[in-house]
């Protein structure tokens, strides 16, 4: 640790430390205060004679334009508020659920919706909903069906499935 500098402008006089209370409890005990009357704050002779009769001549006088120091605030307030609308705006924009189309659905969640909804359609009134114009026989071949599926199917919609004698290592 770097060592103190002594070199010190303030300096008090010897011993003046010691008896310091001892001083201060005898120039509190006096009954003569040592404060001058002369020092002090004083008031010209018949200042308050004439104090009101100023004050009114100085309120008469000509009136002093006043220059506003915040002249544009109105504008600022403006600006912020049509920035707060368009933060506010964007932020319910930002977050807002997109509209669910019919075409963002899967085919599984139709299929379940059918399977789950009763609607009491016979496959007669299903077949004349449907539009047969745009179907091709190319759809109906593309969509081969898998050996899983159909085993899946037929285990789930027939009572005696083991009766079907399928042989899985055909």
């Amino acid at each position: 640790m770097k060592e103190l500098n002594n070199k010190n402008p303030f300096k008090t006089p010897e011993d003046y430390f010691e008896d310091f209370t001892g001083r201060l409890m005898g120039q509190i005990s006096e009954e003569v205060p040592r404060i001058k009357k002369s020092e002090g704050f004083t008031v010209p002779d018949g200042y308050f004679d004439d104090l009101h009769s100023n004050i009114e001549n100085k309120l008469a006088g000509p009136q002093v334009k006043v220059i506003a120091l915040h002249r544009y605030r109105k504008y600022y307030f403006a600006a912020a508020a049509v920035a707060a609308a368009m933060v506010l705006y964007l932020g319910v924009q930002w977050n807002a659920p997109q509209e669910v189309r019919f075409e963002d659905l899967a085919n599984s969640d139709i299929e379940k919706y059918f399977e789950t909804n009763e609607f009491g359609l016979s496959t007669m009134e299903i077949a004349e909903v449907i539009p047969v114009d745009e179907l091709e026989i190319s759809d109906i071949l593309e969509n081969r069906l898998n050996e899983e599926n159909v085993i899946d199917y037929l285990n789930n919609n027939t009572d005696e499935f083991e009766e079907l004698n399928l042989n899985t290592d055909e």
